[in-house]
């Protein structure tokens, strides 16, 4: 039986928490950024500010559309299609992210899959040894690892990548 649009969106959301929360203990001894790979609403950077003070956060997007209260600072935000700003972000920073957060898919999970796809070459490249990437949808990346999802989280509404080397 398929599940409500109310329920597939409960578990997307107790799946960031789950393992956005998991995440940041993870890498609390990897130095580095973390980015946010579109900002929406900013519920989920706004958590990533409260769980993770003192990184810093940069956000990834094309137009600022979020909540007063979940818009990052102007210096802490990249505008633009990513397809351009990852590039850019891999010059100005090279690959140092500690974490990076991604939740850039709409509704239809086949263009999710295509997008996902196409983005993946641009995100594995800024991921640091030891940094995370989770991601609402499946990525395809050469050198990084899926990693077992933590307690709380729903099995295929996140995925967690690790690079090892």
């Amino acid at each position: 039986m398929s599940q409500s649009r109310l329920d597939l969106f409960v578990d997307r959301m107790v799946s960031q928490r789950a393992c956005l929360d998991y995440a940041a203990a993870a890498i609390a001894d990897v130095p580095g950024p973390v980015f946010e790979l579109g900002l929406g609403n900013g519920r989920t950077y706004h958590h990533m500010c409260h769980i993770m003070p003192t990184r810093d956060i940069f956000v990834f997007e094309r137009a600022i559309a979020s909540h007063p209260d979940s818009t990052p600072p102007e210096g802490q935000v990249l505008l633009g299609d990513v397809y351009d700003t990852l590039p850019q972000a891999l010059e100005r920073f090279g690959p140092t992210a500690a974490l990076i957060h991604a939740d850039l898919g709409g509704h239809d999970r086949v263009k999710n899959d295509i997008f996902a796809r196409n983005v993946s070459p641009f995100v594995e490249p800024l991921l640091a040894v030891g940094g995370l990437m989770v991601a609402s949808d499946r990525m395809y990346f050469e050198g990084l690892l899926e990693q077992p999802l933590p307690e709380g989280a729903v099995l295929g509404r996140c995925f967690i990548y690790k690079r090892v080397a």
